[in-house]
């Protein structure tokens, strides 16, 4: 974790908010294993129901773009090390845990949703969004954004496929009742 990252520092809040056990990883040394160096995770989160996440925080703005010609996409894209990395720590700590890619964005003041949009969390004066996706699933689905950077990215279509509120990793949904 990066605690000049405001992205990874709001995530924490929102863990705390929500009294979830997590372990923030300190970056500034680069991990190896087997001789090779992986790219550090961001937290590790112990939630109820056994739910056992390994972590990378992905900060994103939405709209994203240029202030004068503002994009709205819900970004997605990652570095292939990011991926690969993070699928190498779910597999390093067990069979029980499962490694997500958490996209937090950054809302415009302009950007309206609803106040029981899960996971929107408002933090020093910002508000973000909190989204995940399953790194397995990233990985299966991912294309190439960019050779050059080496960077990956999902379809729109798949995106939304595969894309969920990220307290849907820690706590199930209960369906809400339906009065008679």
């Amino acid at each position: 974790m990066d605690r000049s990252n405001h992205y990874e520092v709001a995530f924490e809040s929102y863990l705390q908010d929500h009294r979830l056990c997590y372990v923030a990883v300190d970056e500034t040394r680069r991990p190896v294993l087997e001789d090779e160096e992986v790219k550090s995770l961001d937290f590790i989160v112990f939630g109820p129901e056994d739910a056992r996440l390994v972590i990378d925080i992905k900060g994103r703005r939405f709209p994203g773009g240029p202030p004068r010609r503002p994009r709205p996409v819900w970004e997605c894209w990652s570095f292939r090390e990011d991926v690969t990395g993070l699928d190498r720590w779910a597999e390093l700590a067990g069979p029980s845990y499962r490694g997500l890619l958490v996209f937090a964005y950054s809302l415009h003041p302009s950007v309206e949703l609803a106040p029981a949009t899960p996971d929107l969390y408002a933090w020093r004066g910002r508000r973000y969004l909190f989204r995940a996706v399953d790194v397995g699933d990233y990985r299966d689905h991912m294309r190439i954004r960019s050779p050059s950077w080496d960077t990956v990215t999902l379809t729109k279509a798949d995106f939304r496929a595969l894309v969920r509120p990220f307290s849907d990793f820690v706590r199930p949904r209960v369906p809400e009742e339906v009065p008679f």
